[in-house]
């Protein structure tokens, strides 16, 4: 049975949409395939040949899921990386090619709280490693750029074939000088201040409140597990809850039920991992501390109250390592 290969393109722009390729490739592997990379690793010219030979191999199964840069205001980033990977999944399961594998790029399962949840798995640099999963970065790399440039005939003053709406300088300086078009993402937080310039309502944005946390690195491992949470389902309701007595590092809703969440971080599990730091003490302040939340936030109907931990785990990648449920 085949890969399903998936990767994204457009996370990080300023402006159009985000793409999600889906790939399978024979289990006979052509000769071509040896040539295939990470879209990023490639000329434009490589790239736009590698996906005439992608899409005209009749042995090879393709699908793309896109998000509009609407959507992406309205869901978020997580969010709307969700919906286009199941869009693109949606797109090769209309084509009934069967698959018994479905890997994707990076470390988060966009697929967690579906059917095919057990069937998938992720792999960090997956798109310079697995084949199927570069050329679905392929794929999706150059149907993104082709958008882009029909998106420059409609909007010329934004020079969008050059940068593709990322963040140059040159879409800044136009950004400032021209306002903004329908396609630039109110989510960003450079976009938002010039959309108040201009006296746009935001109200329609999504957004997170994220409280000042003083350690940078323990911050990007709590944004990365709430990030995961999200995929999971969850509704990030407050982070790094303080009290002159406790704290809760990040409580969400799910099912009607409230979670709060404790997050350790190891840069190696050498000494133990995360968990180990979470003793019978640390569980008393939790319960302590969920009690304090629940007086200040008399309007959550709580009917149950999970405690959890989770240890991030692997230098810059904060990957889940443990998952331990406390209650």
């Amino acid at each position: 049975m085949a890969i399903l290969g998936i990767d994204e393109v457009g996370r990080g722009p300023l402006a159009g949409p985000l793409v999600v390729g889906a790939v399978i490739l024979p289990e006979e592997k052509p000769e071509w395939v040896k040539s295939l990379r990470d879209s990023k690793q490639l000329t434009p010219k490589r790239r736009e040949e590698l996906k005439k030979i992608i899409v005209h191999d009749k042995t090879v199964v393709t699908g793309l899921g896109w998000v509009s840069a609407g959507e992406i205001d309205r869901l978020g980033m997580v969010g709307a990386l969700k919906l286009a990977t199941r869009r693109a999944v949606k797109t090769i399961q209309q084509t009934h090619i069967p698959f018994s594998e479905i890997i994707i790029d990076g470390n988060i399962n966009f697929l967690v709280d579906t059917s095919l949840a057990k069937y998938t798995s992720t792999v960090i640099k997956g798109d310079d490693l697995i084949r199927e999963i570069s050329a679905a970065s392929i794929i999706a790399k150059v149907a993104r750029d082709n958008y882009m440039r029909e998106l420059a005939r409609e909007y010329p003053e934004y020079g969008f074939e050059r940068h593709m709406g990322y963040g140059t300088d040159l879409h800044r300086r136009m950004m400032r000088e021209y306002g903004l078009c329908p396609e630039h993402r109110r989510l960003v937080k450079l976009v938002q201040e010039i959309a108040k310039q201009d006296g746009e309502d935001l109200s329609g944005v999504w957004r997170r409140e994220i409280k000042k946390n003083t350690t940078s690195l323990g911050k990007r491992g709590e944004d990365a597990i709430c990030d995961y949470l999200e995929v999971c389902g969850h509704v990030i309701v407050e982070r790094n809850f303080r009290t002159k007595f406790c704290e809760i590092d990040i409580i969400s809703t799910k099912n009607e039920k409230i979670y709060f969440t404790e997050v350790k971080y190891r840069k190696s599990d050498v000494a133990g991992g995360g968990l180990a730091a979470v003793d019978k003490k640390k569980l008393e302040k939790m319960r302590f501390a969920v009690e304090c939340f629940l007086k200040f936030r008399p309007d959550l109907k709580v009917r149950y109250s999970p405690l959890m931990a989770v240890a991030a785990v692997g230098g810059d990648n904060f990957v889940v390592q443990e998952w331990l449920p406390l209650s």
